[in-house]
């Protein structure tokens, strides 16, 4: 997305807020306007870094793990039969029981600090990126794996040359959805119990009707939300330079 849009599309949410907070009449300590949350994030800038360190750590950590385990998860599945019919029943009920169920249990055993937040954001980062890299190894062209056998390659190289490549676009999507979702676990289990980061901030905040401060974390917490996820996406765009999608947007679909 250019920058040019970027903008455009802050500016017209911006307005669209304003217009909300004048067309309802709400009070400041129900929804603040733009300008007190903006306020907000210079004057309580330091505390506020202070609290994003603590989630940011929390997020990245949660989505290097998640992605490690995803990964490994995935390779056992498709090398496997066996262990296929034992991993994937576990990786469906991991995203049957609510998370946010979990959040409490997790704190109670791995404590309030950073563990216990960082396993809440593998848990979410787990299953996307371990279903979409095993379907898309699953979805490997079989004339090239009927030309790598014809041409003497072993089993090794048709996983490492064929396989692997052929599935990570589908490994990259899964990724940029995990980049989506991994604030919550971290935000979610700080709700639950932590002594610092932004959701222990906005928590404190809405308890003493700091609704500006409230505001001006989820602010923070989004804008860095949208920036790790971008990142992700310029580096997996580049890193799968030979995928080049036909682009609908313009196009009959039928």
């Amino acid at each position: 997305m250019k920058i040019h849009r970027i903008l455009i599309l802050a500016a017209g949410g911006l307005l669209l807020w304003q217009l909300v907070v004048a067309a309802t009449g709400a009070p400041a300590y129900i929804l603040p306007g733009p300008l007190p949350v903006a306020r907000a994030i210079v004057g309580h800038w330091p505390e506020l870094w202070h609290h994003l360190q603590t989630t940011l750590a929390e997020i990245v950590s949660g989505l290097v793990i998640g992605t490690l385990l995803g990964t490994i998860c995935a390779v056992v599945m498709i090398l496997s039969p066996l262990l296929k019919r034992w991993l994937l029943p576990v990786l469906v009920v991991s995203q049957a029981i609510p998370v946010f169920a979990l959040a409490p249990v997790l704190v109670l055993w791995l404590g309030y600090g950073m563990a216990s937040k960082v396993a809440m954001a593998v848990l979410i980062i787990f299953f996307p990126v371990a279903s979409s890299f095993y379907h898309g190894m699953r979805r490997t062209d079989g004339e090239l794996l009927e030309l790598g056998r014809i041409m003497g390659a072993s089993k090794t190289s048709l996983f490492y040359y064929i396989i692997i490549p052929s599935a990570l676009p589908a490994f990259g999507s899964g990724l940029r959805v995990a980049t989506a979702v991994a604030p919550i676990g971290a935000v979610v289990g700080e709700w639950v119990g932590s002594s610092s980061g932004l959701g222990f901030y906005m928590l404190h905040a809405n308890a003493r009707m700091q609704i500006d401060r409230m505001f001006a974390a989820l602010t923070v917490l989004a804008l860095v939300s949208l920036l790790l996820y971008f990142i992700i996406d310029t580096l997996v765009a580049k890193t799968l330079y030979w995928e080049n999608p036909k682009d609908l947007t313009h196009e009959k679909i039928l």
